[in-house]
Order: C-alpha cells, then sequence, then structure tokens
C-alpha cells in the first residue's frame, strides 16, 4: 500500500499545482458557488470522459486526464463548501485555500487508505470506464440529496460522496499514468 499512497501524492500533487496557480489567476471567486453548481461542474466533466471512452473522435484536444483533476478540485472545493458554507464575496487567500485544501486532501486520503486495507486495493482490478460509472453514480447520489435538501433516511452524507469521488478519480488518474508508461 506504500505504492499506493506515493501514486496517490503524485496525482494529489498535481491537481493542488492546478489549483494553486488558477487560485493565483483568480483568486477564491469559486467561493460563491453553491453546492449544486460544484454538483454541476463535476457532472459535466464526468460525462465528458465517459463520452471520450465510448466515441471514436474527440473535437476538443484534452483528454480524460484533465477532466479527472477537474472532479478532484472541484470535489474538494465542494469539501471546503460544506465545511465553510457560500460567501457572496471571496474572501479566502492563496494559503487559506490550500490549507483547506490540504487538510480535505488528507482525510480524504486516510479514508482511502482505510477502505484500501479492508477492500485489499480492489480499485486495481477495475477499468478506468468503471471508475467514471461510479463517480457518475456517485453525483446522482449527491443531486438526489440535494434535491432532498440534504436530508437522507440511511445513507452516507454528501461529504462522503465528494470523498469517494476523489478516491475514484485518482485511481483512475494512477491507471491512466500506468498505461502512459506501459
Amino acid at each position: 500500500m506504500s505504492q499506493t499512497s506515493q501514486q496517490y501524492d503524485a496525482v494529489i500533487s498535481q491537481c493542488r499545482d492546478l489549483f494553486s496557480n488558477k487560485m493565483k489567476d483568480y483568486g477564491s471567486a469559486w467561493r460563491i458557488l453553491r453546492l449544486p453548481s460544484l454538483t454541476d461542474q463535476i457532472f459535466i466533466k464526468a460525462q465528458r470522459i465517459r463520452g471520450l471512452q465510448t466515441l471514436s473522435e474527440s473535437k476538443v484536444d484534452e483528454g480524460q486526464e484533465s477532466e479527472f483533476i477537474g472532479i478532484i478540485n472541484y470535489s474538494i472545493m465542494a469539501l471546503i463548501q460544506l465545511d465553510k458554507g457560500v460567501v457572496e464575496q471571496p474572501d479566502l487567500t492563496l494559503e487559506e485555500s490550500l490549507e483547506q485544501y490540504d487538510h480535505h486532501v488528507a482525510v480524504t486520503k486516510q479514508l482511502m487508505m482505510d477502505k484500501n486495507h479492508d477492500y485489499g486495493e480492489a480499485w486495481r482490478d477495475m477499468r478506468v470506464s468503471s471508475l467514471t460509472d461510479l463517480i457518475l453514480q456517485k453525483l446522482l447520489r449527491v443531486k438526489q440529496i440535494e434535491d432532498n435538501e440534504g436530508a437522507t433516511l440511511v445513507s452516507e452524507g454528501i461529504d462522503a460522496n465528494y470523498q469517494d469521488m476523489i478516491n475514484y478519480a485518482v485511481f483512475a488518474m494512477i491507471h491512466l499514468s500506468k498505461a502512459q508508461i506501459s
């Protein structure tokens, strides 16, 4: 599992660098986004990935990797919004945003390590297309919970679904990076 931890950190480092650079360009303008808006952004990215996996040609020269990075970063933004609430004006500095980012990554990575222990790294035998489908399923669940105004009877909360989406997207990125090396 130490290999998984290192691979996870490498993917997150790439995502964090992009998040940091976008924060430098745009500030924390994303802080005004309500959760359904973030969920919809993630949904668009997951749908595009599914399209890339099923279509024979693409008209936009960006692959699955950039979309998985988007899923990871938007999911982390959603976790921050769950914690801090939505604001009317950008309110976080780069340093504060990165501190929040790192906190949510640490919690989410620990969840992954715990599940990996219990499931025996079953994700390594999964296809990227299956991971994409699981992300889409989680998104549909989140949308339903949002439509129910956050109420659930027996289900885990929205935060757990965002964490799972992050972990599935990281797994997909690990698979895609191995495919490029082979």
